[in-house]
C-alpha cells in the first residue's frame, strides 16, 4: 500500500525533527534514554536512584567510568522541553528516604536532564547531557493501533478477552455488548456504557491476582486531562473485519472516535518523543506474573513483544542520526529482584531472557544491541538463612508494606520479617507449561510463589549527607546503557 499524504508529512516532520535534534547535539552530545515499563514495574524508583547515585554518591562497581573516578561530577539542568512535566525527582527522594513510602505510579510522561562532567580514557575532559524520558509502557502498546483499523482492533480485543482467564473478568461487558447493534443509529449513552463496562474489564485485568500486561488502549487506565472525552468513549463491537459500517451508525461513532484516539494520543507521543530515543530500557515486574500464575506470564511474554516490535531498532549511522534515530541498545530489566536470595537471580533473568527470546533474536538481527538483567534499583530487603527443622533455607529480611498478610498474620508495616517466597525452577519452561499454581487459580496459602510487598529500606544518615541508595545491579545497567558513551 503507497503511503499516503498524512504519513509524508508525518516523516517529514520526524526529519526535520531530528535534523534539530542533531544540530543541537553537535556543540552538546546528549543521549535521550527511555525509561518504561508495565503498571508498578519500577520506573519511578529507577530513575530516582539512578540520579540519586550520580549526583550524591553511590556505589558502583560495574559502571567503569564512575568506578573509575573518571566522573567528576553529575548534576541536574533546567528542563529540555518546556511542554513537557519534570520529573519530580526530590519529592521522589523524599518519599523513599524519609517516608519510606515507594513514590507513585507514572502516569504521564515526564523527563530530567542529568549533566555528566567526565574525563575520557585518552585524558580529555567532556560533559554528556543525559535526557531521561519517562512514558508508561501502557502507552507504548497503543503504537500498533497506527495500523490496524477499527475492526481489526475490534476483532483482536474481542477473540483476547474470551480466553478462558480473561472471560470471566469480560462477562459484564461481553452480556453488554450481546444487546447492541453495530449498525443501530449512533447513541452516545450506549457508547458511554460500553466503553465503562470495556474499562472495567481492564482494570480488572491489571489486578494482583491476574497481573495482565497487554491491556490496550493505555489511557483507558491512566485518562489524565482526556477523562471523560469522545477520544476515550469507544469500545470494541463485534464487527467484521473488513465490514463497512454505515453513515451514522454506532459503528461509524466508534471507527470515528477510536481514529480520533490515534490522532489526539497515539502520533503526537510517537512523533514528539518516541521517535527521539536513542537508548531505551524496558522494566518488566515479573515477580507479579509469578504470583498471578502461567496466564500472566504468557501475557507479559505478548506484552514485551509487542513493545519490542514498537522500537525503531537498528545500528545508528550518520543517516539514521540526521533523518531517521535508530535505538540502538535496549536493556529489559526484572525488577524486584530483591524479593529473592540471590542464588534465584540467575533464574530470574533467566526467564525474562525466555520471554524476549524471539523479539530480542529480530532487534540483534538489526543490528541493535540487547541485554538482560535482574536488579533492584532500591533494595529494600536483606538476605538471612532462617532454620527449618534440620533445613536452612535461604531468605530475605524485610519490612513488607501495611496490610500485607503472611502466614495468615496482617503486618502493620513496622514488623520485619524473614520470608521464603519458593525456589525458581532451573528451567524457565517449567513456569510457562502450567505446572506451577499463582493467585488466579489459588489461594495465598496453596500458591507455589507468594512475593510479599515490601517497604524501602530504613537508612542511616551519616551527618548532614543523604544516605545512598542501596541496590542490586544498578551499575550494571548503567554500564551497558551509556557506558559506552563515556570513554
Amino acid at each position: 500500500m503507497p503511503p499516503s499524504l498524512s504519513d509524508i508529512v508525518e516523516e517529514a516532520r520526524l526529519s526535520a525533527r531530528a535534523l534539530l535534534d542533531y544540530g543541537e547535539g553537535l556543540f552538546n552530545p546528549t543521549v535521550r534514554l527511555g525509561v518504561t515499563g508495565l503498571s508498578r514495574a519500577g520506573k519511578t524508583v529507577f530513575i530516582t536512584a539512578l540520579v540519586h547515585g550520580l549526583t550524591r554518591g553511590g556505589r558502583f562497581p560495574v559502571f567503569e567510568a564512575y568506578a573509575s573516578g573518571r566522573i567528576a561530577r553529575a548534576y541536574l539542568a533546567p528542563q529540555p522541553d518546556d511542554a513537557v512535566p519534570r520529573f519530580a525527582y526530590e519529592n521522589h527522594v523524599r518519599t523513599l528516604v524519609e517516608e519510606r513510602r515507594w513514590p507513585s505510579s507514572t502516569t504521564d510522561i515526564s523527563e530530567l536532564r542529568l549533566v555528566i562532567e567526565y574525563q575520557r580514557q585518552n585524558g580529555a575532559d567532556r560533559k554528556l547531557t543525559l535526557d531521561i524520558v519517562d512514558y508508561p509502557g501502557e502507552w507504548l502498546l497503543d503504537l500498533p493501533l497506527l495500523n490496524k483499523s477499527y475492526e481489526q482492533w475490534s476483532a483482536e480485543s474481542l477473540a483476547l478477552s474470551r480466553e478462558p482467564l480473561r472471560a470471566k473478568l469480560a462477562a459484564p461487558w461481553h452480556a453488554h455488548l450481546a444487546t447492541l447493534k453495530s449498525e443501530a443509529r449512533e447513541d452516545e449513552q450506549a457508547a458511554l456504557t460500553e466503553a465503562r463496562l470495556f474499562t472495567d474489564y481492564l482494570r480488572a485485568c491489571r489486578d494482583e491476582r491476574f497481573a495482565m500486561s497487554l491491556l490496550p488502549p493505555g489511557r483507558f487506565l491512566m485518562p489524565g486531562n482526556l477523562a471523560d472525552t469522545p477520544a476515550l468513549t469507544f469500545a470494541p463491537l463485534d464487527v467484521p473485519v473488513d465490514g463497512s459500517a454505515p453513515d451514522n451508525s454506532l459503528w461509524a461513532m466508534m471507527r470515528r472516535r477510536y481514529e480520533a484516539y490515534k490522532d489526539v494520543v497515539v502520533r503526537p507521543f510517537f512523533r514528539d518523543h518516541f521517535a527521539r530515543l536513542d537508548r531505551q530500557i524496558v522494566l518488566a515486574d515479573a515477580l507479579a506474573a509469578f504470583n498471578a500464575g502461567p496466564e500472566a506470564l504468557h501475557d507479559l511474554e505478548a506484552a514485551l513483544a509487542g513493545i519490542l516490535d514498537c522500537f525503531r531498532i537498528g545500528r545508528s549511522t550518520i543517516l539514521s542520526t540526521l533523518f531517521r534515530p535508530r535505538i540502538d541498545r535496549i536493556l529489559f530489566a526484572a525488577t524486584k529482584a530483591d524479593h529473592l536470595h540471590h542464588q534465584s537471580h540467575d533464574r530470574l533473568e533467566a526467564v525474562l531472557r525466555r520471554i524476549v527470546a524471539r523479539a530480542a533474536e529480530r532487534a540483534e538481527y538489526a543490528g541493535a544491541e540487547i541485554d538482560v538483567v535482574a536488579l533492584a534499583a532500591v533494595r529494600a530487603t536483606r538476605e538471612a538463612q532462617v532454620a527449618r527443622g534440620r533445613d536452612r533455607l535461604p531468605s530475605i529480611l524485610g519490612t513488607p508494606a501495611p496490610g500485607e498478610v503472611a502466614n495468615g498474620e496482617t503486618l502493620d508495616g513496622e514488623t520485619e520479617v524473614a520470608t521464603f517466597p519458593g525456589d525458581l525452577p532451573d528451567n524457565p519452561e517449567e513456569l510457562f507449561n502450567g505446572g506451577f499454581r499463582g493467585l488466579s487459580s489459588a489461594g495465598a496459602d496453596s500458591a507455589d510463589y507468594r512475593f510479599l510487598r515490601f517497604r524501602p529500606p530504613k537508612l542511616e544518615r551519616g551527618g548532614d549527607a543523604e544516605p545512598a541508595l542501596p541496590h542490586i545491579r544498578l551499575d550494571r545497567a548503567l554500564q551497558f546503557l551509556i557506558g559506552d558513551k563515556l570513554q
